[in-house]
């Protein structure tokens, strides 16, 4: 079984964007700009290497926050140019500006993105017949599928039950990037619509698929793609054991890449890896030599040890 031909799981829902997709950090030359040669290669390695079914552009992991509109626009278009063969190029759009997020779901269209990752307003907290009209006007405005990410920790308020149903009537509304962390809200969606979630939460990948998710939209993927896709195949064909076994030994990871804000190790990971990263942005900081070292237990913790 290989990820390009995703088998579809219970009840008909589709695999829209395959199994595995990983949220990309975006990276940066040592001054601080886009470095659009180490997103290339950075791609390649997702893709080639670590199996991802798709990539994550200009999401929160790839520190979206600070990048400016036209360095979006160049990630989207160097990313399709170097993987958009053979994988799916998911470009993150969203805002807490209706208006905004509609000009970067247009733009991510005319460079090539496959679909959009549209989070949760965050800040305003606008009341669900807001976030309905949000998320249905960002769907009309392109021919491209949507993935809602329903992140209420960070967003400060969730999509709710009743809201997700309504939004899953529109036809270009295909999937959800969960990271409520409430899976039985999360069930009742996937019983009642044909929404593909893919879990937001590395580590309850493995439980979300046993209540029907299809997928992750992963962080600690940057180096444990390869075996959560086999986590995720051997959960496919049944094979219960393996699939745990998997994901036990990937838990110190699929937890650890979180004691700092994700971005932020996982840069120091591939920096150790030497693959492109560069330093993060402000207002986040570089990962100090003590998380290095606690990032390397971590990885060490899940067999999966990081170059000195």
């Amino acid at each position: 079984m290989t990820h390009d031909h995703p088998v579809a799981p219970a009840r008909g829902a589709s695999r829209p964007f395959g199994r595995l997709l990983t949220a990309m950090v975006t990276p940066f030359t040592a001054d601080g700009s886009l470095d659009a040669d180490g997103a290339a290669r950075l791609a390649h390695h997702l893709v080639d290497e670590q199996g991802a079914d798709a990539v994550v552009v200009n999401g929160t992991t790839g520190e979206s926050p600070t990048t400016t509109d036209a360095e979006k626009e160049r990630l989207i278009r160097v990313v399709v140019e170097a993987v958009g063969d053979r994988a799916r190029v998911v470009a993150g759009v969203g805002t807490n500006d209706t208006r905004h997020t509609i000009e970067l779901a247009t733009t991510a269209e005319k460079a090539g993105a496959h679909g959009l990752l549209v989070v949760t307003p965050y800040y305003n907290k606008p009341p669900q017949a807001g976030l309905l009209r949000h998320f249905t006007a960002v769907a009309d405005a392109t021919g491209l599928p949507v993935m809602l990410y329903d992140i209420p920790h960070r967003a400060g308020v969730p999509i709710e039950t009743e809201t997700l149903v309504r939004l899953a009537e529109h036809g270009r509304i295909v999937a959800v990037k969960d990271a409520k962390g409430d899976l039985m809200a999360t069930s009742w969606v996937t019983s009642r619509t044909e929404l593909a979630f893919y879990s937001g939460e590395d580590a309850l990948t493995l439980p979300a698929l046993a209540i029907g998710c299809v997928g992750v939209v992963g962080t600690s993927t940057h180096f444990t793609g390869a075996l959560t896709q086999r986590m995720i195949e051997a959960h496919d064909a049944g094979d219960g054991a393996t699939a745990l076994a998997l994901h036990r030994r990937l838990l110190p990871l699929f937890t650890g890449i979180f004691r700092s804000p994700g971005t932020i190790l996982v840069k120091a990971g591939l920096a150790a890896k030497g693959l492109p990263a560069g330093p993060v942005r402000p207002p986040l900081v570089d990962a100090t030599p003590e998380e290095i070292a606690q990032l390397r237990a971590d990885c060490a913790a899940a067999d999966l040890a990081l170059p000195e």
